[in-house]
C-alpha cells in the first residue's frame, strides 16, 4: 500500500514537472528496491512497517546532513535537504506528540512489568511494533532509559 502511494506520488510529480519531488521519490524507490534485494535472502518482500522504518532512517540521514551543511555555511544545501525531508514525511503517518510518546512508554513499561535497564530491549521492541512510523525512536529510547533508571 505504501509502495503504491509513493509510486502514485511520483507519477503526479512527473506530470506536475516538480523536479525536487521526482528526484526525491525516485531516491526513495531506489532505497526500497535495494532493501528488497537485501531481504531476498530469507524472508519475503518488505512490509509497510519495514518501509516506514526505512523512510525514517532516510529522514534521520537528511537531518544529520542539514546540521552539517549549516555548520559548513551551505544554507542552500541545507534547504534542499529540508525539502527532501518534507517530501518523505508526507508519506509517513502523522507523528504522535511528545506527551503521547511519554504516555505510550509508560503504558508499555507497566504492561511488560519492566523495572530495570535490562528490560529496555523488550520495551523498545514493543514500542516499535505498536508505533512504527509514528514515533521518533531515538527520542523514545532516551525517555525509556530515563524512566527505567529513574534519572
Amino acid at each position: 500500500m505504501l509502495r503504491d502511494s509513493i509510486n502514485d506520488g511520483l507519477k503526479a510529480a512527473m506530470k506536475a514537472k516538480d523536479e525536487r519531488r521526482v528526484s526525491t521519490l525516485r531516491m526513495v524507490n531506489a532505497a526500497i528496491k535495494n532493501a528488497d534485494i537485501e531481504a531476498r535472502t530469507g524472508k519475503g518482500p518488505l512490509t509497510d512497517e519495514d518501509l516506514l522504518g526505512l523512510m525514517q532512517k532516510m529522514i534521520k540521514q537528511r537531518q544529520e546532513s542539514v546540521e552539517l551543511y549549516e555548520k559548513g555555511g551551505r544554507p542552500e544545501l541545507a534547504a534542499q535537504e529540508r525539502e527532501e525531508i518534507a517530501i518523505i514525511q508526507s508519506f509517513l503517518p502523522e507523528q504522535i506528540s511528545d506527551l503521547e510518546v511519554k504516555a505510550a512508554i509508560g503504558d508499555i513499561i507497566e504492561e511488560l512489568g519492566a523495572t530495570s535497564i535490562k528490560d529496555m530491549g523488550k520495551v523498545m521492541a514493543a514500542l516499535k511494533a505498536a508505533y512504527a512510523g509514528r514515533m521518533d525512536f531515538a527520542k523514545a529510547s532516551g525517555l525509556v532509559k530515563e524512566l527505567l533508571t529513574g534519572k
